[in-house]
Order: C-alpha cells, then sequence, then structure tokens
C-alpha cells in the first residue's frame, strides 16, 4: 500500500507543477469541474487514495471486480439551453496582450566535503527535489576505446547495486515514488533522480549506491548486450539513424572525439568484446567527484540539502590518477564537398542528411548561428520547409538544425524526400542556401518571427523543476552563467539582420559532406549531375563498397 501510495502522489504532484499538459493544473481543475462540479476536487480524490488501505482496497475489488457482473445505463438527453455569455466574439480571436517575463530562481552555488560542486535552485511548487549528477564524459569519451562503452556503461548502473539486484532496485524505487536515471550525450554522462521530499533520503542512498557502487553483474551485462546489438540492428535499418551513424566519423575523422556515431550505441564488433573490466574501468576513470558536477532544484533548502548530500557523497574520493580528457580541438573545414550514397533498395524514399562543421557551443557567436538557423531552417515556417513541403510537396518536413556540443558544433541539413524528387530537392536545397547568403538574405521580418517565437515562450519553459535542473546542467556543459535563460530577451532584442547575415558565413554548400539513403537504381545518375563533391557507395557498417 506504501508503494501504491507514494506512486499516486508523486505522479500528481509531478504534474501539478505544470500549467498545461495531462495531469497540469488545466486539465485537473477542468476534470473536477466536468465530473465532480468542484474544479479543486483532485485534493479530495487524493485524500481518498491515501486514505485507502488493504481491506477497503480488497472490498472494492470485491464488490467491483471479482463478480460476473456488468450493468449499462441507457439515459435520454437532457433538455439543455445554450448558456448565455457576455463575451463578443464579433471581433474574432482576442488580441494578444503583453506577456510576462521569465521568472527564474535564484540559483546558489556550494562545494561538499569531498571538494565536490554543488548548484542549487529552490522550487517549493510541489513537494518534490529533482537531483542530477553530471559528468565530463559522454559518447566522446569512447574515442579510443571501444565505441559504445560510455552509453552500455551507464545503462547498466542501476542493473543492480550495493546490496540491490536489479529488480531489487527498481522495486525499492518504485515504493519510494522515485524516478532514476542514467545515460550519455555527445559530451556528458549523468544520473539523475526525481524524489518525493518526505523519501529524499532513502532515495539518495539508493542513487548513492548506483553512482558508487554498481554491481554490473555478467547475467545483466549478456541481457543487455543482446537488447544493445539488437538496438543497433535497428538504427541501421532505420535510414534517419542510419545517417547519424555514419556522417560524424566523416565530419570529425576517426581522431576526434566526436567521431563516433551520434547515437551512442558503438557497433555490434565493439559491444560484442566489451568485457565487465571495460565498464569498470569506464566507471573509475570517467565518474570521479573531480570530474562532476551535482545540481538540485526542487522543494529544499541549501541548508537542508547539503547535510544529506554529504552524508550521500561526502565521503566519495577522486583517486590519485589524472583526470582524463578528450580531443574536442578544431577540425580543418574540408577542401571540398563530398557525397556518400547508401543503397535502399525501392525506398519510396530518400533520406538526404547533410552536414559541416560551425563555431563552438562555447562560442559568443551561437545564439546568433542559432538564429539564423532559425530562420533558413529551424522553424515549420521556415524557409526550408516552405520550398520542400509546402510550395512542392515532395517532403512532409524538411529542417535544418545544430547539434549542441562543446567542441565545433555539426550544422545539419535533413530531407527525406518522395525518390523521384531527390535530384530535384537537392538541387532547392543549394539553392536556398546559396540565396541566403547573397541574393535572399534574411529580412527583418523573418528575424522578428524566430526572436518573438524564442522569447514569447521562454517563460513557459521553465515552470518544472526538472526543467530548470536541465538549463543549469545545460548552462554548465557550456560554461554560461547559470542565469542564462534570463539573459535571453535582451540578447535577442540587440540582434539585428546584419548580425543574423554575418553568421551566413558558416554556411559553405560546396563543402558540405552527405549522406543520401535512397534507391541507388534510381536516384544516383541525377545525384551525380548535381557534382555536389566526390561520390562514394558505403554499406551501412560504413566500408566503402565503390
Amino acid at each position: 500500500m506504501a508503494r501504491g501510495h507514494n506512486r499516486i502522489n508523486a505522479s500528481a504532484e509531478g504534474g501539478l507543477e505544470r500549467i498545461g499538459g495531462f495531469g497540469g493544473k488545466a486539465v485537473t481543475l477542468a476534470q473536477g469541474a466536468l465530473y465532480a462540479g468542484d474544479p479543486g476536487f483532485y485534493k479530495t480524490r487524493l485524500k481518498w487514495l491515501n486514505e485507502a488501505d488493504s481491506k477497503s482496497v480488497q472490498y472494492a475489488f470485491r464488490q467491483w471486480v471479482g463478480k460476473p457482473y456488468y450493468q449499462l445505463q441507457v439515459l435520454p438527453f437532457g433538455a439543455y439551453k445554450t448558456a448565455k455569455s457576455d463575451v463578443d466574439r464579433s471581433t474574432g480571436i482576442p488580441v494578444v496582450g503583453e506577456l510576462p517575463d521569465l521568472t527564474f530562481p535564484t540559483v546558489q552555488e556550494a562545494t561538499l566535503d569531498n571538494g565536490m560542486k554543488l548548484v542549487f535552485a529552490e522550487r517549493h511548487a510541489v513537494p518534490v527535489v529533482e537531483i542530477a549528477l553530471q559528468f565530463d564524459a559522454g559518447y566522446g569519451a569512447d574515442q579510443g576505446n571501444k565505441l559504445g562503452t560510455s552509453s552500455f556503461a551507464m545503462s547498466l548502473l542501476d542493473e543492480g547495486a550495493g546490496k540491490l539486484s536489479a529488480l531489487e532496485l527498481s522495486g525499492e524505487l518504485e515504493s519510494l515514488g522515485a524516478r532514476l536515471n542514467t545515460g550519455s550525450a555527445l559530451d556528458t554522462s549523468s544520473v539523475t533522480l526525481s524524489a518525493l521530499k518526505q523519501n529524499l533520503a532513502p532515495s539518495l542512498d539508493i542513487m548513492a549506491d548506483v553512482v558508487l557502487r554498481p554491481v554490473f553483474a555478467q547475467a545483466e551485462i549478456d541481457r543487455a548486450r543482446k537488447l544493445w546489438i539488437a538496438r543497433i540492428a535497428q538504427e541501421k535499418a532505420q535510414p534517419i539513424q542510419l545517417a547519424l551513424r555514419l556522417l560524424p566519423p566523416a565530419l570529425y575523422g576517426d581522431d576526434h572525439a566526436y567521431g563516433v556515431p551520434f547515437t551512442g550505441s558503438g557497433t555490434v564488433a565493439s559491444i560484442s568484446s566489451l568485457t565487465r573490466n571495460d565498464l569498470v574501468t569506464f566507471k573509475d576513470t570517467w565518474l570521479r567527484p573531480d570530474n562532476a558536477t551535482l545540481f538540485v532544484v526542487g522543494d529544499t533548502t541549501l541548508e537542508e540539502i547539503v547535510p544529506q548530500l554529504n552524508r550521500a557523497f561526502g565521503s566519495w574520493q577522486a583517486p590519485s590518477t589524472i583526470k582524463p580528457t578528450k580531443n574536442i580541438g578544431t577540425v580543418a573545414l574540408p577542401k571540398a564537398g563530398k557525397v556518400v550514397l547508401i543503397d535502399k533498395k525501392d525506398s519510396p524514399q530518400t533520406l538526404i542528411l547533410a552536414g559541416e562543421l560551425t563555431p563552438p557551443g562555447t562560442s559568443p557567436d551561437a545564439l546568433a548561428i542559432d538564429t539564423m538557423n532559425g530562420i533558413l531552417g529551424g522553424m515549420f515556417s521556415a524557409r526550408v520547409n516552405m520550398n520542400l513541403r509546402e510550395d512542392k510537396h515532395w517532403a512532409y518536413g524538411a529542417y535544418t538544425f545544430t547539434q549542441g556540443a562543446k567542441g565545433q558544433r555539426p550544422w545539419l541539413v535533413y530531407a527525406p524526400v518522395q525518390t523521384d524528387k531527390t535530384k530535384e530537392s537537392l538541387a532547392e536545397l543549394i539553392k536556398e542556401f546559396t540565396q541566403f547568403k547573397g541574393e535572399r538574405p534574411a529580412t527583418a521580418d523573418e528575424l522578428n518571427k524566430v526572436v518573438k517565437n524564442n522569447t514569447n515562450s521562454l517563460p513557459g519553459q521553465y515552470e518544472s523543476a526538472s526543467a530548470v535542473l536541465g538549463s543549469l546542467m545545460s548552462s554548465n556543459r557550456f560554461a554560461r552563467p547559470y542565469d542564462y535563460p534570463t539573459s535571453l530577451k535582451a540578447k535577442y532584442a540587440a540582434m539585428n539582420t546584419d548580425t543574423v547575415n554575418a553568421q551566413s558565413k558558416h554556411i559553405i554548400p560546396e563543402k558540405l559532406i552527405w549522406i543520401i539513403i535512397g534507391d541507388i537504381e534510381k536516384i544516383r545518375e541525377g545525384v551525380e549531375s548535381l557534382d555536389l563533391g566526390t561520390m562514394e557507395i558505403w554499406d551501412a557498417d560504413g566500408n566503402k563498397v565503390e
């Protein structure tokens, strides 16, 4: 019963942070008003659920589930009348008034007994505490090692830790109403915990076991390996996933930390050869307190949380070995473009993915580059999508985007198009990029649309503690001030078309690397005629076959 109560409370309290969405304030109040005539009925419902004991649950089960009983009520429609309203609808949709500014919590910093940095923000909307331990590791830590090690090792941290087996650990978290996740991204690896305030101490104990005392049981490794290899096979069967596996090594080269599949899953050969010792070595090398930052957001105070964190992590000491580093140095742009064709016979679509490198995510120009991208291809109403989807009807959606990275960021072009319009779609993409750099630069109206979209959405982006937590982790990753979101409105206001158009220098169509996946027999001649660069044909493992 305690497990059920905690799960129900955690779900309800987490949802009530948000204004909209399923489980949010709006839906919760509307449901109460509709079904019970009381917008605050959720409080009564939660009270009933928390007061339920095993006897009352068993009684209800016997009454409503245990008997072969069915009752159907058919009632006539009531005599309803249209409710009177003083709203004047003749003027159409109401004009949007002044929008609120972003409210972001005050960020505090502290240091634990072992020297580990803590970043903290109070958020008392609901009795929930969000915690994350972020390590400077990620897929980039795989370079020079077996690809996929970072993601595979992180996925196994919670498959048995301390004295708990995988099932026992999952059951304990469930009984506490807590959620724990582990994983890796390109630059970082992390362990996150969402816990009810009243169960924070035992939830933290489990998190500490996962980070400090993972078991890496051989049976769990073998089970996970089978699923992982199946995942890689699935990635290679899906054009977009396959392209994201093959493009990064072509952009960065094998000697760079980012020259690995952006899916983070590695290869069948690397995962097949992983041993328990490889996982332990990764954990001991990269998961260390001097390579980590701890983040806490939620219903607590700095004075309350520091002693609890010291109890869980304060005795954790860094090893005497030198802290590892990753090679994310600058890569020279290619001298010319390159086209890689991968055959997917009888495919009704061609997947086009192209990329080139732009300045790092830590660059002072990063926001201007992202704004430029928003105009060119980063929004539904951006030029690329309006051309290939809305005008030509050759693609369901076509976009450009920048991938987050501490080092050079890849600027990517994504366009799944109908097979018989592959050549024409490529030509239109080149035309859009070339014109953006020349005769059709960004206009004031286009800039205003992107700026309004990005600034007006700010207040709603950080309504939950988990969203604030994610922002703090991102700011840490890119060496930004922790209150960075509060500066965005002013940064956007300072932009003009000259600022944005100056960033078009980073788009060099003749140096793009193209990964094109489709029916080669039908698309090869057309692609070759465009002369986008040297052409090669690869298999799904990135091996050159022609």
